[in-house]
């Protein structure tokens, strides 16, 4: 069974190079789905979890071509947590800009309710 998903995968990359880049597009969605990052804390799980794996195939010196098809599986769980992280970022730079006006006309109450959410929200990305 491995050798049967390493065998398709490596068929699948000779393919797509093979073909433009427009096609290898439209076709790339249909190797892996990846794991999902519904949430900001299942993004930062999978990125983690994710990371190690790769950087554990990486520190073992020469990758085999069974490597190569685990980077290509795990890279697309990495994908669908960094697109995650992307708009949850995007969502923070709003809600910031919330509490950086908020703070000019001294809403205390929105600086309160949308700076509680930042920090809530940020300190799931921020190592301490």
């Amino acid at each position: 069974m491995k050798l049967s998903v390493i065998a398709a995968t490596l068929l699948g990359f000779a393919v797509l190079s093979a073909q433009p880049a427009q096609a290898q597009d439209e076709q790339r969605y249909e190797h892996f789905k990846g794991q999902p990052a519904k949430t900001l804390d299942q993004a930062m799980f999978n990125l983690a979890n994710f990371n190690a794996k790769l950087a554990q195939l990486m520190a073992d010196g020469e990758l085999t071509a069974e490597d190569m098809a685990t980077v290509h599986q795990l890279s697309y769980t990495l994908e669908n947590a960094l697109q995650k992280l992307d708009e949850e970022v995007d969502t923070l730079q709003e809600v910031l800009e919330e509490v950086h006006i908020a703070s000019e006309t001294l809403d205390y109450d929105t600086v309160k309710k949308q700076g509680r959410i930042y920090l809530e929200t940020s300190a799931k990305i921020v190592k301490k």
